[in-house]
C-alpha cells in the first residue's frame, strides 16, 4: 500500500498528502482537515509516522471519509488505528468491507463545518465535502479532476456511471460558498475556485 512522507499546509487547519501511483500514471491526493478540534481525513492513503504526527497534533484525529467506490484506500487502517468512523454514501456499504462505516446522505453536517454533497452521474457513492472555514473549501472525490493532459475538468465519461447525469448534479457545489477545491487526483486550486467552476460549468 503507498505510504507518502510528508504532508503539506494548504490553508489553516488543511493539508495535503500524495503518492504518485505508478499503476495509474498519476498522483493520488488526500485531504486532512480541522473542525473545530477534531481532524478528518478525507480519501486518506497511508501518510509516513511524521506526517500522521503533523495531522494529529493539537486535534485529535475524529474520522474519515471516503468519497467513493474507488477510494477506500487505508480507510480501514486508520479507522481502526484511531477507533473513529468511516463517513460514506449508504450505496457503498454492501461493497466495502470497511469497520466503523456511518453512512452520510446528500446535504448532512457529519461535523462542526463539514457537509456532505452527493454527486449523481459519478462513480459510485460520489459525494463532495464542503468545509466552511477560512472562505470555503470544496473537497472532491473523482467527479472534478486537475492534472495533465486534461487540466481542471470533468471526470472523462468512460469512468462515470452516467456522465449527463453527473454534469447535471455539478451545479449544486455552486450553492456553496468557497474559495478552494482540493481534489483526489490534481493539484489545489487555492484562490478562486468557484468562479473557476462556474466557467467550467458554462462550457462543459
Amino acid at each position: 500500500m503507498p505510504i507518502a512522507s510528508e504532508t503539506e499546509l494548504i490553508a489553516p487547519g488543511l493539508w495535503i498528502w500524495r503518492f504518485y501511483d505508478r499503476a495509474v500514471k498519476a498522483d493520488l491526493f488526500s485531504t486532512g482537515v480541522a473542525a473545530g478540534r477534531r481532524t478528518y481525513l478525507i480519501d486518506p492513503i497511508r501518510p509516513a509516522l511524521r506526517a500522521v504526527t503533523d495531522l494529529n497534533a493539537g486535534n485529535a484525529i475524529a474520522g474519515i471519509v471516503v468519497t467513493n467506490e474507488n477510494h477506500e484506500r487505508a480507510a480501514g487502517i486508520f479507522a481502526e488505528q484511531f477507533q473513529i468512523p468511516i463517513h460514506l454514501h449508504p450505496v457503498l456499504l454492501p461493497a466495502m468491507a470497511l469497520p466503523r462505516t456511518e453512512p452520510v446522505q446528500d446535504g448532512d453536517v457529519f461535523a462542526p463545518g463539514l457537509i456532505a454533497i452527493a454527486i449523481e452521474g459519478g462513480p459510485a457513492g460520489e459525494i463532495a465535502v464542503h468545509c466552511d472555514a477560512d472562505g470555503g473549501t470544496m473537497i472532491m472525490g473523482d467527479a472534478l479532476i486537475n492534472f495533465e493532459p486534461y487540466g481542471f475538468t470533468l471526470l472523462p465519461a468512460k469512468y462515470c456511471s452516467n456522465a449527463k447525469l453527473m454534469r447535471r448534479s455539478l451545479p449544486k457545489l455552486l450553492d456553496y460558498s468557497f474559495d478552494r477545491m482540493l481534489f483526489a487526483h490534481g493539484t489545489p486550486i487555492v484562490s478562486g475556485a468557484r468562479q473557476r467552476l462556474e466557467e467550467l460549468l458554462r462550457v462543459a
